[in-house]
């Protein structure tokens, strides 16, 4: 082979001091060849470790986020170890490709994967000008090599792979696909990873709705996405730095006009963050709830090969019946409605030298507060660790730097772990949650007021006593029992239920909460005023072992107890069996079982599940009218009419007043010492229901005008509603409940003779006048 090179050369024409170097340079040349040549075959071979296979280019998408999918087609979350949802070409707007391109590898268009000119210029300049990595190149990295070996060896290896499934990839995807799966798999931090998440996390924005000088920043993120983060204060200049410097690539390349990268050049630099994780965004508490029915399903729900779906990792979509609009909306009241209250509690708590309980002896607080404790994450990390009790308990009481709630914003500040357990305790707690009647589909879910510090759901974990709500579940079973009509009367005087019936150890006979008696309620007007005293009689008359049964029926699932006190509230339920129970009245008597979730697909849009709802008959469609005329009553006289326009009362009832004139169907409800403050409000097409208390049953305001359920819990559904009546496109019902075409129970209480309804407590405006409170 030299003398080849001999033949053909400059070599005997050389002088002969100078043959020995041509040969020399030879040698090294064709050496050097070849030993390139043969680390690129062992490489490729996987001499220097495995290579990606045929099937592994072919399937890129790994570690794909699950994304959850709202009524209305908005992407309320994910599960993901990485929080990435890939997009496909045509979604990334052309402002977007033409900054990358011209900032990463202006030869895109012209390589096969390795650009020979920007590599000869890097050995040339020895890196100072940065590196020659194509995008696909890059891309090879991301999916294949991950971390760059800080070993120089190794990286040279890392390199040789980097080239050679670049070299795979052009052959096997188009530029096109190369650029989308490019976008798809960068980290842009903050869970940020691929350009989907990066646009909805730094703007707010799908990848189609970024501007051209969003798209700058993006893609200037991308050498180095710390260093040019656009939301850290220490990084934001720099990062409008490198936003220009992607501009004036933009300009070289003649994608954009000079006069347009200098008027995009003086833009500030705006974004809209939103960070995304478990505990921020939309409707955390509900998310953590799919979270725990989706690791059910996998293990139900196998793949072809018997192995389980990973939730974080397959990049399932999930269809969901929250719908993003009234998510937001039910968040928003609820922050706005606790807030206000807050400050008033915080208020009176100023003058309770055992605040924020009530009637607790020292001993009991210290009880509460080892409960907590022993509930907390410190606790059981140090338990792991091996410490003892006394260890722990000692722990709580030494300062430790960190970040509370607050409604104002989250505070870094220094306090015990004691200290900090009686400032959360301190801190009045709300769930809400929305049902469409006719179909199951839960449309809101907010499960407490900050998920972060109180990870508690108030939905459907949360079991707390229901106070009146309970006492449409008394009514209704009378109604279609006894077909009893809303304008029968009964006397507002004390009734006793003897000891021994039901297994009563002795006589039960239950006060109203204003303790006035004397004169007669229409059914109706003793449902709207809540009168407990007919509410004992009319559970007498059925057993309280129908009740529950019917309640049961209706999708409770609790255990109720066949007890006359159920009539009075003194059963404890979740929020959302309450509200799912009672969506059966609303739906002609049919219970619809919650669902939250439509459908299942794989990442390839094959459908895995859907959900099939199960439905059965609870009372008659006759029964069921009648008792939403009944409850009715409760927002035209009785303890909801604040919800009408003409009150001007507390400044508790925040966002007062409503201007609600449709039929609104409604209850309130307090439980004993105002622990509870419940409101269950229905429109044809939609339900929700809302409690709110503290942490401990202890925790409640002193007087019933602040601690009743009108008071506490009715507001947020006020300016829920007044939102989403204020949203058109969300065509929740203004009208009346459908009435059936043959009715035998008399509804018009103005034909019925003797309807008298009389009684002194009914005077007034029974929603300022007459509270709530159960016994």
């Amino acid at each position: 082979m030299i003398n080849f090179f001999k033949k053909w050369t400059l070599y005997n024409r050389a002088p002969q001091e100078l043959q020995k170097y041509i040969v020399l340079f030879w040698k090294i040349a064709l050496y050097g060849f070849a030993s390139l040549l043969l680390l690129f075959l062992s490489a490729s071979i996987g001499v220097f470790g495995k290579m990606p296979s045929f099937e592994k280019l072919e399937n890129t998408d790994s570690n794909l986020a699950t994304q959850i999918i709202g009524s209305d087609d908005q992407i309320i979350g994910t599960f993901a170890l990485e929080n990435r949802i890939p997009v496909h070409y045509t979604e990334l707007p052309e402002s977007l490709v033409n900054a990358l391109v011209a900032t990463e590898d202006e030869r895109f268009y012209q390589h096969s994967g390795i650009d020979f000119q920007g590599t000869a210029r890097a050995i040339s300049r020895l890196g100072k000008d940065g590196g020659a990595s194509t995008i696909t190149q890059q891309l090879a990295k991301n999916l294949f090599t991950k971390r760059a070996s800080s070993n120089l060896l190794m990286r040279v290896i890392q390199k040789l792979k980097e080239i050679i499934i670049a070299v795979r990839l052009e052959r096997r995807y188009s530029k096109q696909e190369i650029i989308a799966m490019y976008f798809n798999t960068q980290d842009f931090v903050y869970n940020a990873v691929g350009i989907r998440s990066a646009a909805r996390i730094y703007f707010a924005k799908e990848p189609s709705e970024l501007s051209p000088e969003e798209s700058a920043v993006l893609v200037g993120m991308l050498k180095s996405p710390w260093k040019y983060n656009p939301v850290r204060e220490k990084s934001k200049e720099a990062s409008k730095n490198r936003r220009n410097v992607v501009l004036a690539q933009m300009a070289k390349n003649g994608v954009l006009t000079k006069a347009e990268k200098d008027s995009l050049s003086k833009l500030d630099l705006v974004t809209n963050f939103k960070p995304e994780s478990h505990k921020d965004g939309v409707a955390p508490y509900f998310r953590e709830y799919l979270r725990k029915y989706l690791v059910d399903w996998a293990k139900k729900h196998p793949k072809s090969d018997g192995s389980e779906y990973n939730i974080y990792t397959d990049g399932l979509k999930v269809y969901v019946s929250i719908d993003s609009k009234m998510q937001k909306y039910a968040e928003e009241a609820v922050a706005k409605h606790m807030a206000n209250l807050q400050a008033a509690f915080f208020k009176e708590q100023k003058n309770n030298k055992t605040a924020p309980f009530r009637s607790l002896t020292k001993a009991e607080i210290e009880n509460s507060i080892k409960k907590a404790m022993k509930s907390s994450a410190r606790w059981m990390n140090m338990k792991a660790q091996g410490k003892s009790d006394k260890e722990i308990i000692k722990s709580f009481d030494v300062k430790t730097e960190m970040n509370v709630f607050s409604w104002k914003g989250d505070i870094d500040t220094i306090m015990t772990p004691r200290d900090s357990i009686l400032y959360y305790k301190h801190y009045l707690r709300a769930g809400f949650v929305a049902i469409e009647p006719q179909t199951g589909f839960v449309k809101a879910w907010v499960g407490g007021i900050d998920y972060r510090h109180f990870m508690y759901d108030a939905v459907a974990t949360q079991k707390r006593q229901v106070g009146s709500t309970f006492k449409p579940f008394v009514y209704i079973t009378a109604i279609n029992q006894m077909m009893l009509s809303p304008c029968d009367v009964y006397p507002n005087s004390r009734y006793t239920i003897p000891a021994g019936k039901y297994g009563l150890p002795e006589s039960w006979t239950p006060e109203n909460s204003d303790n006035r008696y004397g004169g007669s309620y229409s059914l109706k007007k003793a449902l709207a005023n809540s009168v407990n005293v007919i509410s004992a009689r009319l559970i007498d008359e059925v057993t309280p072992t129908t009740v529950a049964e019917l309640a049961n029926r209706a999708g409770v699932k609790t255990e109720i107890p066949k007890v006359p006190s159920i009539a009075l509230g003194s059963v404890e339920l979740s929020l959302y069996e309450l509200v799912s129970a009672m969506s059966s009245f609303a739906n002609k008597g049919q219970h619809i079982e919650p669902q939250v979730i439509f459908r299942i697909e794989d990442k390839n849009g094959t459908v895995l599940d859907e959900v099939v709802p199960k439905t059965n008959e609870v009372v008659s469609e006759e029964s069921a009218y009648v008792l939403m005329e009944m409850m009715k009553g409760v927002t035209e006289e009785g303890t909801g009419r604040r919800l009408r326009g003409e009150y001007q009362g507390s400044s508790l009832v925040t966002g007062a007043p409503y201007n609600f004139t449709n039929p609104i169907a409604g209850k309130t409800g307090t439980s004993q010492n105002q622990s509870d403050g419940w409101f269950i409000g229905i429109v044809p097409n939609l339900i929700a229901g809302v409690w709110v208390g503290g942490e401990d049953r202890a925790t409640h305001f002193y007087g019933i005008d602040k601690g009743q359920g009108a008071t506490m819990a009715l507001p947020i559904w006020g300016l829920f509603m007044k939102k989403c009546y204020a949203d058109k496109t969300l065509h929740v019902s203004r009208g009346d409940f459908e009435k059936p075409s043959e009715m035998t129970i008399n509804i018009d209480c103005a034909k019925q003779p003797g309807a008298y309804l009389g009684g002194s407590s009914n005077t007034g405006d029974p929603s300022l006048n007459a509270p709530d409170p159960d016994f």
